[in-house]
């Protein structure tokens, strides 16, 4: 029963760190696909190409880069020692940030499908009585995005709750800190405790299911299909 309780609070800390990941990803990959959607730089391919890049690459490659990136001597690792901030590797927030790269790509591509099938007629509209760009995104562009938004955030939300190779090689395995559903399982089968991972995996299979459950009744997908 102790084992199972232990089991229970790990959702804790996996539930945060899928939301946490989700709402910086909202901030973040918004201006990203709006950009790709509309721009016509040549830069566009390449920009494409490095925000799909964690869907073909191994997690274990991507969370090591990231480890030597985060780590004293990396860019990023200088930028928070310069700012006072304590080192991120084997941390919460080291979590976050490597998440935040992982799962960038499922919250872009969504959006950006859904800025591409929005054309710019609606922006063009607007314009003309006299919004400006920033009222027209706001209220043009939101909401007629807002199926590729709901996908995107189930998308994301769920990837970051199966994350295990950049959880792993970048946050290790500190209970209380660092240590998330998927790295919980791991430790049940390393340890032949197959009832206590049987377990936890349910819990992570039923939540996964509910939550593509969601976004196949309410995504645009559903909405094209009741059309």
């Amino acid at each position: 029963m102790l084992l199972w309780e232990n089991d229970l609070q790990i959702l804790w800390p996996t539930l945060k760190l899928a939301t946490t990941v989700t709402l910086l990803l909202l901030f973040i990959g918004t201006p990203i696909a709006w950009w790709l959607a509309h721009t016509s730089s040549w830069w566009k391919r390449p920009i494409n190409a490095v925000v799909a890049l964690p869907l073909v690459l191994p997690p274990s490659v991507l969370g090591f880069y990231l480890l030597l990136a985060m780590g004293p001597d990396g860019p990023i690792g200088k930028l928070t020692n310069f700012l006072g901030i304590s080192s991120l590797p084997f941390t919460f927030a080291g979590l976050v940030v490597a998440s935040v790269f992982y799962s960038l790509p499922f919250m872009v591509q969504p959006l950006l499908n859904a800025f591409e099938l929005m054309g710019r007629r609606p922006l063009e509209v607007a314009a003309t009585l006299r919004a400006s760009p920033l009222d027209a995104f706001f209220s043009v562009a939101i909401p007629s995005a807002l199926p590729g938004y709901l996908s995107a955030i189930i998308l994301t939300f769920a990837h970051t709750l199966g994350e295990f190779g950049v959880i792993l090689m970048v946050g290790g395995n500190i209970p209380g800190s660092t240590r998330v559903a998927s790295v919980q399982i791991y430790d049940h089968v390393e340890a032949f405790d197959y009832a206590s991972a049987h377990r936890l995996s349910l819990v992570m299979l039923g939540l996964s299911f509910i939550i593509l459950l969601i976004l196949y009744i309410w995504g645009p997908q559903s909405k094209k299909e009741t059309e």
